[in-house]
């Protein structure tokens, strides 16, 4: 039979990249294959995903947006055209990313990926008795959630022991809320009351006394010739700073909030969410509540059960759903836990879902470190589903560092050869096979392994957790060693998190570094997170004998254009708002005459612009020299001063934060996956830096998977065996050559594989 000839359309199988210079990329040119699985490699900062996000999948999405009208294109983000000379063969990007899924208290997992929708209307039609339509089964909507806490399950109240200090008088200063000291202007409204005489301890007050001076609510009352409102502190303290509609931006406000605030299970659904009526209608003897609190894979065996014909394509449906969240490795999640509490990892795999049953086809996927978070067991299903995915026909782009996913590529490409200024150049692109010979610094790491720790350092003491039983720990007892590296470990959901966040913080001289976003404005950067600008600013005004205000971008020596930010955002009424440099300062961010001043023959812009690394040279001693070197040694060295905050990556913000410590006295460190963003060459340089943080007296404890950090341990804490109800107990303790030698855990499996042994 005669082949069809090849149509035109068919030669369309490069995205052809030309000419990319987004941040730090050198004019790259590059052909990416379409409908294949392409991996980006490289150190931190390399340019991996100033091409792959910043130039590729941004440059889709503006181009996407555009064929919207001017009235939708006003309610989107506003996105500039990417630094590049041309781009061809473009699809349609779908970014899936690591960013936390939004924190409203309304979404779950459920909702978020829509098997709840698809629960509630099994529950309408099946449901005895019969309730109503599937509304009838949303804690969203009026129809269905509990009159008392409008669906959230909880109600919150207020610790009134962190409001007041009953053993003292009003004139004592008994209220601790802030902004009600003595004498205050609210201090004023409650003492002028005449309700209370203010020499009296609160100890004293009667009932009725107790009960206005907490709870009565908003009331006139005349006193002398004025009238006065008068109400009570817990009524003024909900309406000042617990207002829904808006959050307490001071620092000591929010951390007056996150004490006072406490938050009980409503007791008119038990924490159900939904009202009587929902709660009522059953399947199996189960309601809709207790089905979305039963652990997925539970779940997914509940739903395989229901056979009744009238929604047998919809049944179907939710089990393909429910069985791609446990293939996913999410089986241990229940359809009631909120997003917002879900890890970085766990969200970009819940998005990941989405995707799977999805009918569309020749798109691009984009996917930022898909195995964080990821014990090696749950890496080989990662890797299935990308597969998957690439099967359908589509483009798969994945940055990666993990050599086992490295190695599932059709095609590799390497950006390098180091960080910064140093990068953003193609070391390599090909298949696996020609990464192993190539002479680039991914290549010579592909197949690098860290030996077992010889001789492990002995424990000066132990940090003994009891009856630990938060979320699925069962009631876990274990001795945590001091003054050693500790890697506790476990598939995704065996409780790791649990037992560590949830009970090595509130012990003394803890820190807990994490990947959390870290509070600030665009205006923030590592100079100014890290103190660093202080004494840039004064060796500034030393050296002009000038006020070292001058030399801020948030001060007086700020553009005025820009206000010290050095780009300017315009609003095109409905049409896309568009970010560009300022004009007045060319992105310098600071006046004529502030930049007219030097140091050394260099102003402050030309400073802010400086890599770590640069302005280690730049400073060579003093306390500016002595925050840049922590930088350097947590891998740092690349970032600019002046770069904003809200363009790290957790593992860049993770390490930024534990720069940070390591000038404070502790002595105990707590981390949290701290190889995430890292390449293979420089996990060798975190392992000695936490070698040096254990050898200065620290404590080190990290939450891992990472079979580097495990081999370099002294000791390993293993949990499961599996995850959710299947784990939560520690299956393993002991030196990792111990666990090599004798261990029968999915780690031990991994961790001897990785080894040779």
């Amino acid at each position: 039979m005669q082949q069809p000839a090849r149509s035109i359309a068919d030669s369309h199988d490069m995205i052809e990249v030309r000419g990319a210079r987004e941040n730090n990329l050198a004019s790259v040119s590059v052909d990416i294959p379409k409908r294949r699985l392409t991996v980006f490699t490289g150190v931190s900062g390399s340019g991996k995903s100033s091409l792959v996000f910043g130039t590729i999948a941004a440059e889709s999405q503006r181009m996407i947006n555009e064929t919207y009208s001017a009235f939708l294109q006003s309610f989107m983000p506003s996105l500039s055209r990417p630094d590049v000379d041309s781009l061809r063969n473009l699809s349609a990007a779908i970014v899936v990313d690591q960013e936390r899924m939004g924190a409203n208290s309304r979404s779950t997992v459920g909702t978020a990926t829509d098997a709840y929708a698809m629960l509630r209307i099994v529950f309408s039609r099946l449901g005895q008795p019969h309730v109503g339509p599937a509304g009838a089964f949303s804690f969203n909507l009026a129809e269905g959630m509990c009159p008392t806490c409008e669906g959230l399950g909880r109600v919150s109240d207020l610790d009134v022991d962190q409001l007041v200090d009953v053993e003292r008088s009003l004139n004592d200063g008994a209220i601790t809320v802030p902004n009600f000291a003595v004498d205050s202007w609210y201090w004023q409204s409650i003492v002028g009351s005449g309700l209370f005489d203010p020499d009296v301890k609160l100890q004293d007050f009667t009932a009725q006394q107790w009960q206005d001076f907490l709870h009565k609510p908003a009331t006139k009352m005349k006193v002398g010739n004025h009238t006065i409102t008068y109400e009570g502190l817990a009524v003024k303290v909900r309406r000042l700073y617990l207002s829904k509609d808006k959050e307490p931006t001071q620092p000591h406000i929010r951390a007056f909030v996150e004490r006072a605030v406490t938050f009980a299970t409503c007791g008119g659904c038990a924490g159900a969410r939904l009202n009587r009526a929902a709660l009522s209608a059953r399947i199996a003897g189960r309601n809709i509540a207790e089905c979305s609190a039963m652990q997925i894979s539970d779940l997914a065996a509940f739903v395989r059960g229901i056979d009744d014909p009238s929604v047998a394509p919809l049944v179907g449906n939710l089990r393909e759903l429910l069985d791609s969240l446990v293939e996913i490795g999410l089986g241990y999640l229940s359809l009631d836990r909120e997003s917002g509490s879900l890890s970085g990892g766990e969200a970009q795999r819940v998005k990941m879902v989405r995707h799977l049953g999805s009918s569309l086809t020749d798109v691009t996927y984009v996917f930022d470190e898909p195995t964080v978070g990821l014990h090696p067991h749950d890496i080989a299903r990662m890797n299935g589903l990308l597969l998957r995915l690439r099967d359908k026909g589509n483009t798969v782009l994945v940055v990666e560092h993990k050599p086992e996913t490295i190695a599932i590529a059709d095609h590799v490409v390497d950006l390098g050869p180091g960080a910064g200024p140093d990068g953003g150049r193609i070391c390599y692109a090909g298949d696996v096979a020609g990464l192993r010979r190539a002479d680039c610094l991914t290549g010579r790491h592909l197949d690098h392994r860290t030996r077992l720790r010889e001789h492990a350092r002995t424990p000066t003491g132990h940090l003994p957790i009891r009856g630990a039983n938060l979320h699925n720990l069962r009631d876990v007892d274990v001795d945590v060693p001091l003054g050693v590296l500790t890697v506790v470990t476990g598939v995704a959901g065996s409780g790791k998190s649990s037992l560590i966040h949830g009970c090595l913080p509130r012990r003394a001289g803890v820190v807990v570094v994490d990947q959390s976003p870290i509070r600030g404005s665009r205006r923030s950067n590592p100079a100014t997170y890290t103190g660093l600008l202080d004494p840039v600013r004064s060796a500034f005004a030393k050296a002009n004998k000038v006020r070292p205000a001058l030399f801020s971008a948030n001060s007086e020596g700020a553009c005025p254009k820009c206000r010290g930010i050095g780009v300017v955002y315009t609003d095109l009424a409905m049409m896309a708002g568009v970010a560009s440099v300022c004009e007045e300062c060319e992105g310098r961010r600071f006046t004529p005459q502030v930049l007219a001043y030097t140091l050394r023959g260099k102003n402050i812009s030309e400073v802010l612009a400086m890599s770590v690394t640069e302005a280690r040279g730049f400073f060579p001693s003093g306390p500016a020299r002595s925050v840049l070197d922590r930088l350097a040694d947590v891998g740092l060295g690349y970032l600019s001063l002046g770069q904003p905050l809200t363009t790290l990556s957790g593992g860049e913000r993770q390490r930024l934060k534990l720069a940070i410590h390591m000038g404070e006295k502790a002595h105990t460190y707590v981390l949290d996956e701290p190889t995430t963003g890292l390449h293979l060459a420089d996990v060798d340089k975190l392992l000695a830096l936490l070698d040096r943080l254990v050898d200065a007296g620290n404590t080190v404890v990290v939450v891992e998977h990472h079979q580097a950090v495990m081999a370099h341990a002294d000791w390993i804490i293993d949990l499961g065996p599996g995850a959710g109800h299947d784990g939560g107990r520690i299956v393993f303790t002991g030196t990792p050559a111990d666990l090599v030698a004798r261990g029968d855990t999915l780690t031990a499996t991994h961790l001897r594989e990785y080894v040779g042994r």
